[in-house]
Formats: structure tokens, C-alpha cells, sequence
């Protein structure tokens, strides 16, 4: 059953309610495949974190870099200017920060005001020096699973194996970090759903968590952060009679669907756009693991 997987424990200074976390979305961005120009601007931002941090997020994660499809980058100075007003107005209202970035100059600046995660795509693959960084500052690490930026990743969805594949350069990626100095206990990994990755691959790495989380097997298990909110794989799947995908927004119910599973099957976080709904899934899950574990503590043939 799902709910048997065990769930990693996440990185300390963060918060622990017992069940998987809900990681709230603040794209200060124009562009963002989902939201983009909704939040952009710190003071939509701000509020925007606000709101979902009151609708029940254990984490607000805020980026300034778009990485859809296609994205092209933005300098670090203006990334900069789009998260620091942002970043430094959630820290002051006592909101559990994290953020969204490939640089080390923004997570420096980032940790520096308070925030508490760095969540980056690019598991240090784009900047050499945010696993020193990172180190050095004792900070909490998501190292997802990237092959190249946004211009190129689509071609790059090539795997005999997607599970076996990504389980492995996710290992060689936490060889690097550690080796740097970082902290095992402070690492989460994210299996990058979206990043080089056809529907097909998404869905195998959904169904494989335990082997994402012990790296195949390698590691007792590293928590494990999934972000399938509003990605295209799930608009295709609703698509209608005529193959039009359903439009990004369409598809949060169907994010809450992944949420409770991926929860249920032992994920340490889920990164989605809308909370509400998805805070409650993460309930249900907890209590569809705990009974599952009391059924299971029965005898044979006896009753749960």
C-alpha cells in the first residue's frame, strides 16, 4: 500500500507538523508559466505570500526567475529587485521563507534576511558556488534533478530508465554538495518533475519516491520536495476530446490529487500555487498513513 512508505525527516530549523508540508508559490515574476504578473511587484508579493502563509503553507517559496520552457534569464541584479522587497517583508511578518534560485549572489542575500531554504533547480549545477554558499551558511539545500536551463531542457528528455537515470545523477549531485561541505542532514531532494522530463517520465518518478528518497537504494532516505502544481503533464492528461490541453489553472484539482498521493507514499513537501485545497489533502493523507500503519500492527487474519 502507498501510505506504508516512510516519510524522511526534514532538515532541522524548519517546520515539523507530523505530516508532509505544503510549500506555498510566490512567483515575483512576469513570465511564469502559470501565474506570471499576478504577484509581480513587492507589494503583491508581500501579500501574496501573506495570503497563503493565512490559508495555511508551512513555507513560502519566493523566485524571480522564471523556469518555463523556453525562459531565457535575467541578470542577477534584477533578480535581486524582484525578491529582496519580497523576501525581506515575509521574514519581517514571520513567515518560514524560502527561495527560488540558481544564484548565490540571491541566496546569500536571501539567507542573509532570514529566509530559511534554498530551493534550487539546478542542484548547484548553475552556479559552482552555491553549495559552498549553502555550507557555510548551515542552511537547509533542495537539490532537484536539471539538465540544462530552460532554452535547452526539452531536448534533454531522453532516459532508457527515467528512474534509474535520475536516481543516479541525483547522487552524484549530493556527492558534489557534500563534498563542499554540506550538511547531509540538510539536504531534500526533488526529482525535478517538468525539467527534461515527457509526461511518461513524470509519472514513473511519482510512483517511485522510495527510490528517489534512498537515492536507489544507496541511503537510508533524504526528504523528499515535489512540485507537480499546475505542470503541463497535467493539462495534457485533461485534455479535452480535441487534444487542447487544459489551461494551467484548470489542473488544480488535479495537483490536489498528486499531492495526497505523493503524500501518502512519504513525500516531505509539496510546492504548489494554490493552498488551501492542497493543505487539506496533506491532512488526509497523515491520517490515511496513520491508520494504515494501526491496520497494519494487526495480527494476521485479525482486524485493523
Amino acid at each position: 500500500m502507498i501510505s506504508d512508505a516512510s516519510r524522511s525527516a526534514g532538515p532541522p530549523g524548519l517546520p515539523d507538523p507530523g505530516r508532509c508540508l505544503v510549500m506555498g508559490v510566490v512567483n515575483v515574476t512576469p513570465d511564469s508559466f502559470s501565474d506570471g504578473g499576478a504577484w509581480f511587484g513587492a507589494a503583491a508579493g508581500i501579500a501574496r505570500g501573506l495570503e497563503l502563509a493565512a490559508q495555511g503553507a508551512d513555507i513560502v517559496d519566493v523566485g524571480g526567475e522564471s523556469t518555463r520552457p523556453g525562459a531565457q534569464r535575467i541578470t542577477a541584479e534584477e533578480e535581486l529587485r524582484r525578491v529582496g522587497p519580497v523576501i525581506d517583508g515575509l521574514v519581517a511578518a514571520g513567515v518560514p521563507v524560502s527561495v527560488d534560485t540558481m544564484r548565490a549572489e540571491v541566496a546569500e542575500h536571501a539567507l542573509q534576511a532570514g529566509a530559511r531554504l534554498v530551493n534550487d533547480v539546478s542542484g548547484g549545477l548553475a552556479d559552482p558556488q552555491m553549495p559552498r554558499l549553502v555550507a557555510a551558511a548551515g542552511a537547509p539545500y533542495v537539490v532537484m534533478h536539471w539538465r540544462g536551463h530552460s532554452h535547452s531542457m526539452d531536448s534533454r528528455a531522453v532516459y532508457r530508465d527515467v528512474v534509474r537515470e535520475v536516481t543516479e545523477e541525483l547522487c552524484r549531485r549530493v556527492d558534489v554538495v557534500t563534498a563542499e561541505g554540506v550538511d547531509p542532514a540538510m539536504v531534500v531532494l526533488d526529482p525535478g518533475l517538468g525539467f527534461a522530463k515527457r509526461p511518461e517520465h513524470n509519472w514513473a518518478l511519482l510512483t517511485s519516491l522510495d527510490r528517489i528518497s534512498t537515492l536507489g537504494g544507496r541511503v537510508p532516505g533524504f526528504p523528499v520536495l515535489i512540485g507537480a502544481s499546475r505542470k503541463r503533464f497535467l493539462g495534457r492528461l485533461l485534455a479535452d476530446p480535441d487534444g487542447t490541453p487544459r489551461p494551467f489553472a484548470g489542473s488544480d484539482d488535479a495537483t490536489l490529487s498528486v499531492t495526497a498521493l505523493a503524500a501518502a507514499s512519504g513525500a516531505w513537501c509539496a510546492r504548489v500555487h494554490q493552498v488551501p485545497g492542497n493543505a487539506d489533502a496533506v491532512r488526509v493523507a497523515e491520517a490515511w498513513r496513520r491508520a494504515a500503519r494501526v491496520s497494519g500492527s494487526a495480527p494476521a487474519g485479525g482486524k485493523g
